[in-house]
């Protein structure tokens, strides 16, 4: 029969190790203090044993996460006042600096994010920021990953979700974008009627080498006419009665000079 004493220090003995067994996910590290002092090589992933209360353990996750930049109040260097929120995917590569070097890395991301996004899009003005916006993107991670570095975190990239804008530069730029289309639809005009010209200059001129053509132009256009229902009488002329008329108003260049 086992003793009671026994019995008691065998249970404190299993509730100990019980205790002290820790299982890390895949996607988990764990950085452990023994006496105050850190290991340098997070432990991890399965099964891990804390001898507590000699060693503590903190569980960081190697998962990307996705932090909202909260809006902010953005003057372009158009001088037109904007809000501003992106998305910020980071992920821990450092277990060990991410819990020594700082207190709380997404605290400390978001901080980051919100100063440099006001800064860098500070310094574009309003048709940049629309027109180059994945530029800017790459701009604010790199700026920022450099921020975050030291502790271990890696700003795998940044987005910028929404521009707000006013409702004065709404209607503006709705104004503008109504005569951009309008000054295209003109240009466009203008060159047909261009190319219709220039079009109309090589048939001339083709025509004059071969008169009998535009007699049989003159003749198709009649018959297009013929075709249609309408009310009008045609009454085609020679063109060589024409020339003679014209002729026959012309006042002669050798007469005039004898008089």
């Amino acid at each position: 029969m086992m003793s009671l004493p026994l019995l008691f220090a065998i249970v404190i003995v299993v509730l100990y190790l019980a205790n002290s067994l820790n299982i890390l996910k895949e996607y988990e590290r764990g950085v452990i203090f023994r006496l105050g002092r850190v290991k340098q090589a997070a432990a991890g992933p399965g099964l891990i044993w804390i001898f507590r209360p000699l060693d503590q353990i903190v569980r960081v996750s190697l998962r990307q996460e996705a932090m909202e930049v909260p809006p902010q109040d953005v003057i372009t260097r158009d001088n037109v006042t904007l809000k501003v929120n992106a998305v910020i995917t980071l992920r821990v590569v450092d277990p060990t600096k991410a819990v020594i070097e700082v207190a709380n890395y997404i605290y400390q991301t978001s901080q980051f994010a919100q100063t440099t996004l006001r800064s860098v899009l500070g310094e574009v003005d309003l048709d940049g920021l629309l027109a180059h916006r994945e530029a800017l993107n790459i701009r604010i991670q790199t700026i920022i990953d450099g921020h975050t570095a030291p502790f271990g975190v890696k700003v795998v990239s940044v987005e910028v979700k929404q521009v707000d804008m006013p409702e004065s530069m709404l209607r503006a730029m709705a104004k503008q974008a109504e005569a951009e289309r309008e000054r295209r639809a003109k240009i466009i005009h203008a060159e047909g009627e261009f190319n219709a010209a220039a079009k109309l200059v090589e048939a001339a001129q083709l025509m004059a080498t071969q008169p009998m053509t535009l007699q049989l132009r003159y003749l198709q256009t009649l018959t297009e006419i013929g075709v249609e229902k309408n009310t009008t009488i045609v009454f085609p002329l020679p063109m060589e009665l024409m020339n003679l008329f014209n002729k026959t108003l012309t006042p002669d260049p050798a007469l005039e000079k004898k008089v």
